[in-house]
């Protein structure tokens, strides 16, 4: 006859202790606090677990009696998939890893779809503390971890005041691509950029989307290029922006077809991302384009993509933003003001950007 895999009813703390001749605190301490026991009692107390199929103390009591989750919230609002397809997210969140495992925390991912205004998934998480990955400032997300009421971190956006925060200068390093692009003698440029607003918009930004973009990364990146190209003369109402919603290769492609398009005599592209920016050379090369000597294309991030590429970009430090992130979450309890950690850039001059030909000389292809 088989046996029924429930016939026999599973050891409980207390059936173990009794097994083992010891206190139930004995048995949870073999689990909790290690350091409490013996290497030997511990591993008779393991061993006899395992033999009587005692699966360890149930978490879910155990953080109702400590009111501990034991993780970290990250709240990401986009698809579950984009934090493990996106590098500069799969950076980040590399080294907001390493941070919780410095103190023995997991990671819980609370994924939001950026379309959808069900908070319920923030509400639901069993965690001790969140981190906020890069959100608009209106985001309902947002507001719904800010009603907890746990320690947050914001990463890179939105900018509260109230809120311990990591990110960088993003105007300034976006400033300090553009000088360079001036500098080779760029003034008649386009602008492809990631979404500025929790509306879709695969399309042209005003100047009035792009001031008041609710994006506070994107909004001050393409502050720093107008600062900057004014400066130079170029009236930044004539400078045509592009936005995608979707933050992938084929819509930086698509994105520069439309820019290009209308205005075919740019000599420079920037992008405000790697991510964007390889699909704009992948276009270029579509449209038979040599990049740099037909167009200039700039990126922002540094992933490795980008190296790849020898494109010319900003490099930021992602893994050590998630660091950042977890520590200044980890210490909360020590702060007694909001804090903020401003990491440095580094403009990489790759071999995607060089001087415009004159009229003259531009070669279009075919």
């Amino acid at each position: 006859m088989v046996r029924s895999l429930h016939s026999r009813r599973p050891a409980t703390l207390a059936s173990l202790a009794a097994e083992l001749g010891v206190s139930r605190t004995t048995v949870s301490n073999a689990y909790n606090r290690p350091d409490q026991l013996s290497p030997e009692l511990r591993r008779r107390v393991l061993d006899t677990a395992r033999r009587l199929g005692y699966p360890g103390p149930d978490p879910v009591a155990r953080s109702l009696r400590t009111r501990k989750a034991g993780a970290v919230g990250v709240l990401l609002t986009e698809n579950l998939a984009y934090a493990f397809r996106d590098p500069a997210a799969v950076g980040f969140l590399e080294g907001l890893a390493l941070a919780c495992e410095d103190v023995g925390q997991g990671l819980h991912l609370v994924p939001a779809n950026p379309e959808r205004e069900d908070v319920a998934a923030v509400h639901r998480a069993g965690v001790d503390g969140f981190v906020v990955y890069s959100v608009p400032d209106d985001d309902p997300h947002l507001a719904a971890v800010l009603e907890r009421p746990v320690p947050t971190v914001v990463c890179d956006q939105p900018h509260l005041g109230n809120v311990d925060r990591v990110g960088i200068d993003d105007r300034a390093a976006m400033t300090e691509l553009a000088n360079h692009l001036i500098e080779l003698g760029h003034q008649r440029v386009g602008v492809v950029c990631m979404r500025l607003g929790r509306q879709r918009n695969d399309d042209f930004a005003t100047l009035d989307r792009q001031r008041g973009a609710h994006f506070h990364v994107q909004r001050a990146r393409l502050a720093g290029l107008a600062a900057a190209f004014e400066a130079s003369g170029v009236d930044w109402a004539s400078v045509p922006v592009v936005e995608r919603f979707d933050h992938s290769v084929a819509n930086g492609a698509a994105a520069t077809a439309q820019l290009l398009d209308r205005d075919p005599r740019i000599t420079a592209l920037i992008c405000t991302s790697d991510i964007l920016a390889i699909g704009a050379l992948a276009e270029a090369r579509r449209r038979g384009l040599r990049v740099p000597q037909d167009l200039s294309v700039t990126g922002f991030d540094g992933i490795a993509e980008a190296e790849q590429n020898n494109l010319t970009t900003v490099r930021q430090p992602m893994l050590e933003k998630g660091r950042a992130a977890g520590r200044l979450l980890t210490d909360s309890a020590e702060a007694s003001r909001p804090r903020t950690v401003t990491l440095k850039t580094e403009l990489v001059l790759g071999e995607t950007s060089a001087r415009p030909h004159n009229a003259e000389d531009r070669w279009f292809g075919p």
